[in-house]
């Protein structure tokens, strides 16, 4: 017999592979330690002991071969005895950030943004439109043109006149370049909250929905504390929180100095922080101050943003912190840059930034 026959699924009594459960908690405790494998493993072993996360069938050294032989860490080179994750792991945690954040997107080919516009582009569209003068050749739809001149002229004094000609709409297509930019000043983990993990899964959900659907556009990220400096995409799941304070100026530099680079009409920066400014470097010391919101360090941010503005590149910030001198600064910032700002818990920081992302991407800058 030719063909398939189906039944009904049972799912397995134990939870299904057992390295595909652990492996969803590791990549998860990866994060969380900045990419340490000793210490994710020693935070699993610790699990294991409280929850049972493994049986006699399948231990906790089991699950650190097969972690080996399907290349998710290998041996580090320069401590014995330790392993390191390898670019598998961390292509996979981009991919999970991207699967816990952005769930809810619907799968798609690759492409670019769309544009409510009509006219030249690389994206064919149901409508069609008279043929104008300046409309390109390749884009006539024959079959609609000739039975247009039938209609016209009937069969026995047929003839294709330019009147007959539909023409096929194409969408426009834009490519947009994006800094993002990610405080990690001591205050991301200050009083106990842990900040800049939701930020990371933030930054890796986005580079890897940019290069999946919209590969013809660019992804920049960039840190700052006291000073700000360019990152990998790669480099994002070892990122941490220093003993820094807040150089926004610095990181506004930066991301503009990129940006001027970029060849692209659209450019945008978004911002995740969670303080006010309180460092600027001046030659090569730093002028400091963490108590309230200090005019000359604002005045320096405000004039950034205004400049971007004057540069059409909207800023947006992203504030996951509602003290009063900070959403006092976040208001003036986004008023000067006429950007936009959210102020929004750690938990719903990814759809914020995915919902802003994806709007910002159906406006063509002129």
């Amino acid at each position: 017999m030719i063909g398939y026959r189906f039944s009904q699924f049972v799912p397995p009594q134990d939870g299904g592979d057992p390295f595909e459960r652990l492996l969803k908690v590791f990549m998860e405790l990866l994060t969380h330690t900045s990419g340490d494998v000793s210490e994710a493993l020693n935070w699993m072993n610790q699990l294991d002991r409280q929850y049972g996360l493994t049986d006699n069938e399948y231990g906790m050294g089991d699950f650190i071969e097969d972690l080996k032989k399907n290349g998710y860490i290998e041996d580090d080179q320069e401590a014995s005895g330790s392993f390191q994750i390898t670019a598998k792991s961390e292509q996979t945690i981009r991919q999970r950030s991207l699967e816990e954040i952005f769930g809810k997107l619907k799968r798609s080919g690759r492409g670019n943004h769309r544009s409510h516009n009509v006219g030249f582009g690389d994206e064919p569209l149901s409508e069609l439109k008279g043929f104008e003068f300046g409309d390109s050749v390749e884009n006539i739809a024959f079959t609609e043109s000739f039975r247009n001149a039938q209609i016209n002229h009937g069969i026995d004094d047929f003839q294709l006149t330019e009147n007959d000609l539909s023409v096929r709409e194409k969408e426009h297509r834009t490519s947009v370049s994006t800094v993002l930019m990610i405080d990690i000043s001591h205050s991301m983990i200050l009083y106990g909250e842990d900040r800049i993990t939701p930020a990371k899964k933030v930054a890796m959900a986005l580079s890897e929905l940019i290069l999946r659907k919209y590969p013809k556009d660019t992804l920049d990220i960039i840190v700052f504390g006291n000073d700000a400096w360019q990152i990998q995409i790669k480099d994002l799941p070892y990122l941490q929180v220093g003993p820094y304070h807040t150089n926004t100026v610095a990181g506004l530099e930066l991301a503009m100095d990129i940006l001027r680079r970029r060849k692209t009409t659209n450019k945008q920066i978004f911002m995740i922080t969670d303080g006010k400014p309180t460092c600027i470097r001046e030659g090569a010391r730093y002028y400091k101050n963490s108590y309230g919101l200090d005019r000359k360090i604002l005045n320096k941010t405000l004039n950034l943003g205004a400049q971007c503005r004057r540069l059409k590149i909207p800023i947006t910030t992203f504030m996951i912190a509602r003290d009063n001198w900070l959403v006092e600064f976040v208001q003036e910032f986004t008023r000067v840059n006429n950007g936009r700002a959210f102020y929004t818990s750690l938990q719903g920081l990814g759809e914020y930034i995915f919902e802003d992302f994806i709007r910002n991407r159906k406006k063509r800058v002129r």
